[in-house]
Protein backbone atom coordinates (compact mmCIF):
# COMPACT_ATOMS: atom_id res chain seq x y z
CA UNK A 1 0.00 0.00 0.00
CA UNK A 2 2.76 2.33 0.77
CA UNK A 3 4.38 1.50 -2.49
CA UNK A 4 1.52 2.85 -4.32
CA UNK A 5 1.16 5.52 -2.67
CA UNK A 6 4.36 6.59 -2.93
CA UNK A 7 4.46 5.89 -6.84
CA UNK A 8 0.81 8.12 -6.86
CA UNK A 9 2.79 11.01 -4.80
CA UNK A 10 5.73 10.66 -7.13
CA UNK A 11 3.38 11.48 -10.47
CA UNK A 12 2.22 15.05 -8.43
CA UNK A 13 5.40 15.89 -7.50
CA UNK A 14 7.59 15.41 -10.84
CA UNK A 15 6.66 17.43 -14.23
CA UNK A 16 9.52 17.09 -16.70
CA UNK A 17 9.49 19.12 -19.65
CA UNK A 18 7.87 17.66 -22.32
CA UNK A 19 9.17 17.70 -24.68
CA UNK A 20 12.62 18.32 -23.78
CA UNK A 21 14.68 21.45 -24.42
CA UNK A 22 17.44 19.97 -25.65
CA UNK A 23 19.09 16.92 -27.89
CA UNK A 24 22.39 15.33 -27.65
CA UNK A 25 24.91 14.82 -30.21
CA UNK A 26 28.19 13.15 -30.69
CA UNK A 27 30.91 15.24 -32.04
CA UNK A 28 33.38 13.80 -34.18
CA UNK A 29 35.75 13.65 -31.41
CA UNK A 30 33.16 11.39 -29.81
CA UNK A 31 32.36 13.81 -26.36
CA UNK A 32 28.77 14.82 -26.49
CA UNK A 33 27.20 17.91 -27.57
CA UNK A 34 24.01 19.52 -26.08
CA UNK A 35 21.68 21.12 -29.20
CA UNK A 36 18.93 22.93 -28.27
CA UNK A 37 15.65 21.54 -29.18
CA UNK A 38 13.53 24.89 -29.66
CA UNK A 39 13.93 26.59 -33.21
CA UNK A 40 15.44 27.25 -34.96
CA UNK A 41 16.46 23.45 -34.54
CA UNK A 42 19.87 21.84 -34.45
CA UNK A 43 21.35 25.24 -33.22
CA UNK A 44 24.39 24.22 -30.45
CA UNK A 45 24.79 25.48 -27.22
CA UNK A 46 27.14 27.85 -26.75
CA UNK A 47 30.86 27.22 -25.75
CA UNK A 48 33.18 30.00 -24.30
CA UNK A 49 35.91 31.01 -26.03
CA UNK A 50 38.82 28.11 -25.43
CA UNK A 51 35.73 25.86 -26.82
CA UNK A 52 36.17 24.06 -23.23
CA UNK A 53 33.86 26.03 -20.49
CA UNK A 54 31.03 23.34 -20.92
CA UNK A 55 31.56 19.62 -20.54
CA UNK A 56 28.28 17.52 -21.66
CA UNK A 57 28.66 13.95 -19.68
CA UNK A 58 26.30 11.13 -20.19
CA UNK A 59 26.56 9.34 -16.84
CA UNK A 60 25.80 5.66 -15.19
CA UNK A 61 23.74 5.35 -11.82
CA UNK A 62 23.59 2.74 -9.55
CA UNK A 63 20.03 2.28 -10.46
CA UNK A 64 20.54 1.59 -14.45
CA UNK A 65 19.71 4.77 -15.85
CA UNK A 66 22.01 7.17 -17.52
CA UNK A 67 21.85 11.00 -16.87
CA UNK A 68 23.39 14.37 -18.58
CA UNK A 69 25.54 16.87 -16.81
CA UNK A 70 26.90 20.01 -17.28
CA UNK A 71 30.20 21.58 -16.23
CA UNK A 72 31.09 24.71 -16.29
CA UNK A 73 34.26 25.60 -15.52
CA UNK A 74 35.69 28.58 -14.18
CA UNK A 75 39.75 29.34 -14.24
CA UNK A 76 39.58 31.71 -11.14
CA UNK A 77 37.64 29.20 -9.05
CA UNK A 78 38.42 27.95 -5.97
CA UNK A 79 34.94 26.26 -4.95
CA UNK A 80 32.51 23.83 -7.12
CA UNK A 81 28.83 24.35 -6.96
CA UNK A 82 26.70 21.44 -7.05
CA UNK A 83 22.86 22.18 -9.00
CA UNK A 84 20.05 20.17 -7.94
CA UNK A 85 17.31 22.06 -10.04
CA UNK A 86 13.51 22.23 -9.42
CA UNK A 87 10.71 19.59 -10.70
CA UNK A 88 9.80 21.55 -13.99
CA UNK A 89 12.58 22.25 -15.28
CA UNK A 90 15.38 20.79 -17.02
CA UNK A 91 19.32 22.01 -18.33
CA UNK A 92 18.21 23.15 -21.39
CA UNK A 93 16.25 26.12 -19.69
CA UNK A 94 19.28 26.64 -16.76
CA UNK A 95 21.82 26.71 -18.92
CA UNK A 96 22.15 30.93 -19.16
CA UNK A 97 21.54 31.03 -15.16
CA UNK A 98 24.74 28.22 -14.92
CA UNK A 99 26.79 31.01 -16.89
CA UNK A 100 25.82 33.90 -14.82
CA UNK A 101 26.26 31.57 -11.57
CA UNK A 102 29.73 30.82 -12.77
CA UNK A 103 30.86 34.21 -13.65
CA UNK A 104 29.50 36.05 -10.55
CA UNK A 105 30.37 33.99 -8.15
CA UNK A 106 33.57 32.69 -9.44
CA UNK A 107 32.88 28.75 -9.09
CA UNK A 108 33.08 26.21 -11.12
CA UNK A 109 29.36 24.50 -11.88
CA UNK A 110 27.96 20.91 -12.23
CA UNK A 111 24.09 20.89 -12.88
CA UNK A 112 22.40 17.80 -13.99
CA UNK A 113 19.26 16.52 -15.11
CA UNK A 114 17.41 13.54 -12.81
CA UNK A 115 16.40 10.39 -14.34
CA UNK A 116 13.47 11.44 -16.86
CA UNK A 117 14.32 14.90 -17.60
CA UNK A 118 15.69 16.40 -20.71
CA UNK A 119 17.97 13.68 -21.97
CA UNK A 120 18.17 11.45 -19.19
CA UNK A 121 17.07 8.11 -19.29
CA UNK A 122 14.61 6.41 -16.69
CA UNK A 123 11.71 7.54 -14.54
CA UNK A 124 11.51 10.49 -12.13
CA UNK A 125 11.54 8.87 -8.47
CA UNK A 126 12.42 9.87 -5.24
CA UNK A 127 15.13 7.14 -5.06
CA UNK A 128 16.65 7.83 -8.62
CA UNK A 129 17.30 11.44 -7.58
CA UNK A 130 19.41 9.85 -4.77
CA UNK A 131 21.43 7.54 -7.20
CA UNK A 132 21.69 10.61 -9.64
CA UNK A 133 22.88 13.37 -7.22
CA UNK A 134 25.84 10.05 -6.00
CA UNK A 135 26.77 9.33 -9.59
CA UNK A 136 26.96 13.27 -10.31
CA UNK A 137 29.61 13.08 -6.97
CA UNK A 138 31.39 10.59 -7.95
CA UNK A 139 32.28 11.79 -11.26
CA UNK A 140 33.13 15.31 -9.83
CA UNK A 141 35.60 13.42 -7.44
CA UNK A 142 36.87 10.87 -10.10
CA UNK A 143 36.71 13.18 -13.59
CA UNK A 144 37.24 16.59 -11.91
CA UNK A 145 39.84 15.50 -8.54
CA UNK A 146 36.86 18.18 -6.44
CA UNK A 147 36.81 16.59 -2.73
CA UNK A 148 34.20 17.45 -0.22
CA UNK A 149 35.96 20.09 1.57
CA UNK A 150 35.80 22.39 -1.78
CA UNK A 151 32.47 21.39 -2.75
CA UNK A 152 29.07 23.33 -1.97
CA UNK A 153 25.43 21.91 -2.59
CA UNK A 154 22.48 23.81 -4.38
CA UNK A 155 19.27 22.58 -3.84
CA UNK A 156 16.06 24.24 -5.29
CA UNK A 157 12.69 23.16 -4.48
CA UNK A 158 12.56 19.29 -5.22
CA UNK A 159 16.59 19.47 -5.68
CA UNK A 160 16.74 20.21 -1.85
CA UNK A 161 15.73 16.70 -0.99
CA UNK A 162 19.09 14.87 -3.21
CA UNK A 163 20.99 17.97 -1.87
CA UNK A 164 20.43 16.74 1.96
CA UNK A 165 20.56 13.05 1.30
CA UNK A 166 24.20 13.98 -0.40
CA UNK A 167 25.16 16.52 2.27
CA UNK A 168 23.99 14.03 4.90
CA UNK A 169 26.36 12.04 4.05
CA UNK A 170 29.38 14.15 3.93
CA UNK A 171 30.85 15.64 7.14
CA UNK A 172 33.47 17.75 5.39
CA UNK A 173 31.56 19.36 2.94
CA UNK A 174 31.78 23.21 2.37
CA UNK A 175 28.33 24.81 2.61
CA UNK A 176 25.00 23.68 1.51
CA UNK A 177 22.44 26.62 -0.08
CA UNK A 178 18.77 25.84 0.36
CA UNK A 179 16.69 27.73 -2.53
CA UNK A 180 13.04 27.71 -2.07
CA UNK A 181 13.42 24.22 -0.26
CA UNK A 182 10.91 21.76 1.27
CA UNK A 183 10.53 20.13 4.72
CA UNK A 184 8.94 17.25 3.29
CA UNK A 185 6.77 16.18 -0.02
CA UNK A 186 3.89 16.08 2.36
CA UNK A 187 3.92 18.77 3.93
CA UNK A 188 4.13 20.96 0.62
CA UNK A 189 0.08 19.32 0.15
CA UNK A 190 -0.84 20.08 4.35
CA UNK A 191 1.14 20.74 7.32
CA UNK A 192 1.13 17.62 9.04
CA UNK A 193 3.27 17.40 12.20
CA UNK A 194 4.45 13.64 12.07
CA UNK A 195 6.35 11.84 9.10
CA UNK A 196 4.78 9.11 8.14
CA UNK A 197 6.06 6.26 5.62
CA UNK A 198 4.89 7.56 2.58
CA UNK A 199 6.10 10.81 2.47
CA UNK A 200 8.98 11.36 0.06
CA UNK A 201 12.12 13.82 0.50
CA UNK A 202 12.28 13.94 4.20
CA UNK A 203 14.28 17.08 4.79
CA UNK A 204 13.53 17.63 8.25
CA UNK A 205 14.70 14.75 9.68
CA UNK A 206 18.29 14.83 7.23
CA UNK A 207 18.78 18.77 7.96
CA UNK A 208 19.95 17.86 11.83
CA UNK A 209 22.59 15.61 10.08
CA UNK A 210 24.08 18.76 7.85
CA UNK A 211 27.42 19.92 9.81
CA UNK A 212 27.99 22.10 7.58
CA UNK A 213 26.78 26.09 7.14
CA UNK A 214 23.76 26.26 5.98
CA UNK A 215 22.15 28.82 3.83
CA UNK A 216 18.38 29.15 3.14
CA UNK A 217 16.58 31.60 0.52
CA UNK A 218 13.36 31.90 0.45
CA UNK A 219 10.56 34.03 -1.05
CA UNK A 220 7.82 35.59 1.68
CA UNK A 221 5.05 35.49 -1.11
CA UNK A 222 5.84 31.91 -1.86
CA UNK A 223 2.28 29.98 -3.03
CA UNK A 224 4.26 26.69 -3.89
CA UNK A 225 5.87 26.22 -1.31
CA UNK A 226 5.02 28.42 2.23
CA UNK A 227 7.59 30.60 3.73
CA UNK A 228 7.44 28.34 6.27
CA UNK A 229 9.33 25.48 4.88
CA UNK A 230 12.61 27.29 4.65
CA UNK A 231 11.49 28.77 8.03
CA UNK A 232 11.92 25.27 9.60
CA UNK A 233 15.08 24.19 7.50
CA UNK A 234 16.90 27.01 8.82
CA UNK A 235 15.63 26.63 12.68
CA UNK A 236 16.74 23.24 12.34
CA UNK A 237 20.03 23.32 10.98
CA UNK A 238 23.10 22.85 13.26
CA UNK A 239 24.98 25.53 12.03
CA UNK A 240 22.62 27.90 10.51
CA UNK A 241 24.33 31.22 8.04
CA UNK A 242 22.45 34.41 7.77
CA UNK A 243 18.93 33.61 5.77
CA UNK A 244 17.73 35.42 3.29
CA UNK A 245 13.89 36.09 3.07
CA UNK A 246 12.74 37.96 -0.14
CA UNK A 247 10.00 40.17 0.60
CA UNK A 248 7.25 39.57 -2.13
CA UNK A 249 9.19 36.69 -3.65
CA UNK A 250 7.50 33.61 -5.50
CA UNK A 251 8.63 29.89 -6.11
CA UNK A 252 10.47 30.58 -9.64
CA UNK A 253 11.69 34.37 -9.51
CA UNK A 254 13.55 34.90 -6.77
CA UNK A 255 17.25 35.01 -9.13
CA UNK A 256 15.43 38.79 -10.27
CA UNK A 257 16.02 40.12 -7.13
CA UNK A 258 19.27 41.82 -6.60
CA UNK A 259 19.60 40.59 -3.12
CA UNK A 260 19.69 36.94 -4.30
CA UNK A 261 23.54 37.39 -6.17
CA UNK A 262 24.62 39.80 -3.46
CA UNK A 263 23.43 37.71 -0.34
CA UNK A 264 25.00 34.75 -2.42
CA UNK A 265 28.01 36.32 -3.12
CA UNK A 266 29.08 36.66 0.49
CA UNK A 267 27.87 33.51 1.80
CA UNK A 268 30.49 31.90 -1.44
CA UNK A 269 33.00 34.46 -0.48
CA UNK A 270 32.89 33.44 3.36
CA UNK A 271 32.99 29.70 2.48
CA UNK A 272 36.11 30.65 0.62
CA UNK A 273 37.83 32.11 3.58
CA UNK A 274 36.78 29.75 5.85
CA UNK A 275 40.13 27.58 6.71
CA UNK A 276 40.59 23.64 8.04
CA UNK A 277 41.58 26.02 11.03
CA UNK A 278 38.38 27.80 11.34
CA UNK A 279 36.43 24.41 10.77
CA UNK A 280 38.27 22.38 13.23
CA UNK A 281 37.39 24.96 15.85
CA UNK A 282 33.58 25.48 14.93
CA UNK A 283 33.01 21.55 15.22
CA UNK A 284 35.46 21.10 18.41
CA UNK A 285 33.03 24.19 19.93
CA UNK A 286 29.75 22.32 19.03
CA UNK A 287 31.03 18.72 20.32
CA UNK A 288 31.70 20.49 23.76
CA UNK A 289 28.39 21.56 23.75
CA UNK A 290 26.66 18.51 22.78
CA UNK A 291 28.90 17.20 26.11
CA UNK A 292 27.85 19.63 28.35
CA UNK A 293 24.12 19.53 27.38
CA UNK A 294 24.16 15.62 27.95
CA UNK A 295 26.18 15.88 31.43
CA UNK A 296 23.07 18.11 32.51
CA UNK A 297 20.63 16.09 31.57
CA UNK A 298 22.00 13.28 33.19
CA UNK A 299 23.09 15.30 36.71
CA UNK A 300 19.89 14.73 38.62
CA UNK A 301 19.24 16.39 42.56
CA UNK A 302 21.01 14.51 45.03
CA UNK A 303 19.75 15.32 48.72
CA UNK A 304 21.44 13.85 51.80
CA UNK A 305 19.14 12.30 54.79
CA UNK A 306 20.18 11.92 58.56
CA UNK A 307 18.03 9.79 59.99
CA UNK A 308 18.29 6.68 62.46
CA UNK A 309 19.20 3.34 61.47
CA UNK A 310 16.23 1.50 62.23
CA UNK A 311 16.03 -1.72 60.53
CA UNK A 312 12.55 -1.26 60.15
CA UNK A 313 12.07 1.79 58.69
CA UNK A 314 15.33 2.69 57.15
CA UNK A 315 13.96 2.45 53.52
CA UNK A 316 11.48 4.82 54.62
CA UNK A 317 13.12 8.62 55.64
CA UNK A 318 9.33 10.21 56.47
CA UNK A 319 8.55 7.65 58.74
CA UNK A 320 6.77 8.87 61.69
CA UNK A 321 7.14 6.31 64.04
CA UNK A 322 10.98 6.48 64.65
CA UNK A 323 12.24 9.44 62.25
CA UNK A 324 12.48 12.35 64.59
CA UNK A 325 11.77 11.03 67.83
CA UNK A 326 13.92 8.41 68.94
CA UNK A 327 11.49 6.16 70.56
CA UNK A 328 11.95 3.30 68.28
CA UNK A 329 13.50 0.29 70.30
CA UNK A 330 15.23 -0.70 67.42
CA UNK A 331 17.30 2.97 67.40
CA UNK A 332 20.70 3.15 68.82
CA UNK A 333 23.62 5.46 67.92
CA UNK A 334 26.04 4.62 66.05
CA UNK A 335 28.99 5.15 68.44
CA UNK A 336 30.35 1.46 69.45
CA UNK A 337 31.51 3.51 73.17
CA UNK A 338 28.15 4.50 73.85
CA UNK A 339 26.36 3.89 77.15
CA UNK A 340 23.26 5.17 78.75
CA UNK A 341 25.25 5.46 81.55
CA UNK A 342 28.44 7.19 80.22
CA UNK A 343 28.96 10.37 82.09
CA UNK A 344 30.25 12.49 79.37
CA UNK A 345 27.43 12.35 77.26
CA UNK A 346 24.42 14.17 77.55
CA UNK A 347 21.32 15.99 75.65
CA UNK A 348 22.72 20.03 74.95
CA UNK A 349 19.13 20.69 75.85
CA UNK A 350 17.09 18.67 78.27
CA UNK A 351 13.49 20.15 76.96
CA UNK A 352 14.29 18.45 73.82
CA UNK A 353 14.76 14.95 72.79
CA UNK A 354 14.35 15.44 68.93
CA UNK A 355 17.38 14.93 67.13
CA UNK A 356 16.75 17.18 63.98
CA UNK A 357 15.83 19.99 66.30
CA UNK A 358 16.16 23.04 65.10
CA UNK A 359 16.51 24.51 68.13
CA UNK A 360 19.39 22.15 69.94
CA UNK A 361 21.53 19.45 68.21
CA UNK A 362 23.31 16.09 70.18
CA UNK A 363 26.39 16.73 72.04
CA UNK A 364 28.82 13.79 71.95
CA UNK A 365 31.65 13.92 74.06
CA UNK A 366 32.43 10.15 74.02
CA UNK A 367 36.22 9.57 74.21
CA UNK A 368 36.45 8.51 70.59
CA UNK A 369 35.41 11.35 68.99
CA UNK A 370 36.18 15.37 68.94
CA UNK A 371 33.76 16.73 67.16
CA UNK A 372 30.22 17.49 68.73
CA UNK A 373 28.07 17.30 65.19
CA UNK A 374 24.94 14.69 65.12
CA UNK A 375 26.80 14.33 61.55
CA UNK A 376 29.55 12.65 63.01
CA UNK A 377 30.66 8.89 61.44
CA UNK A 378 30.43 7.65 65.21
CA UNK A 379 26.69 7.95 65.33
Amino acid sequence: MGCLISQLVAKFAFFPPSPATYELKRRDDGCFAAVSAAPPQSTPIPYGEDGSALDVLYLDTKRGNKIVAFYLKNPYARLTLLYSHGNAADLGQLYDLFVQLKANLRVNLMGYDYSGYGASTGKPSELNTYSDIEAVYECLQTEYGVSQEDLILYGQSVGSGPTLHLAAQLPRLRGVVLHSAILSGLRVVCRVKCTLCFDMYKNVNKIRKVKCPVLVIHGTEDDVVNWFHGNGLWKMARDPYEPLWIKGGGHCNLELYPDYIRHLCRFIQEMENMTTKIRLRKIKQSLRLQKKSAVCSNRCCKIKLSRPKCCQCCPKPSCAKCFWLPKCPEWRPRCPEWRPSCPKWQFKCPECLRPGCMKCSFECQCFNCSCRSINCSCW
